[in-house]
């Protein structure tokens, strides 16, 4: 089997993740930071790790779903492992800049400015 490009594979994941929305903000996985981790072995297993705006969200199984999908048609990958992190918690601040723009478009605000006036911005990520 050839050497599996790493790196060709991560950017093609994550441009075809651009592609797969919250359930609950309709502003895409990536531009939202809900891709905590990805990591691909020389074996060509992809593991992602993805967190989810709305803990308890009740379409996480389609959402997994769909991401495992869109892996497959992506990279060949042998395996793919997705993971839902629910220890860490989700904030806008994880946003890309043109994941907060498509939400200003969306709702009139800057949902990031509106976070650190409300609860400020972490120090250090505290433990909650």
């Amino acid at each position: 089997m050839s050497q599996i490009n790493k790196e060709e594979w991560k950017q093609k994941i994550m441009e075809a993740l651009t592609q797969v929305f919250d359930p609950e903000i309709p502003v895409d996985i990536v531009n939202l930071g809900l891709i905590y981790d990805l990591q691909i072995s020389d074996e060509g297993d992809v593991y992602i790790k993805l967190g989810l705006t709305a803990p308890g969200c009740p379409v996480v199984d389609d959402l997994v779903y769909t991401v495992e999908q869109v892996i497959k048609e992506t990279v060949p990958a042998k395996k793919v492992d997705v993971d839902i992190d629910l220890e860490t918690p989700w904030s806008p601040l994880r946003m890309t800049p043109e994941g907060r723009e498509k939400f200003k478009k969306l709702y009139g605000y800057d949902i990031v400015e509106m976070w650190v006036q409300t609860y400020g911005l972490p120090a250090q990520e505290q433990k909650s």
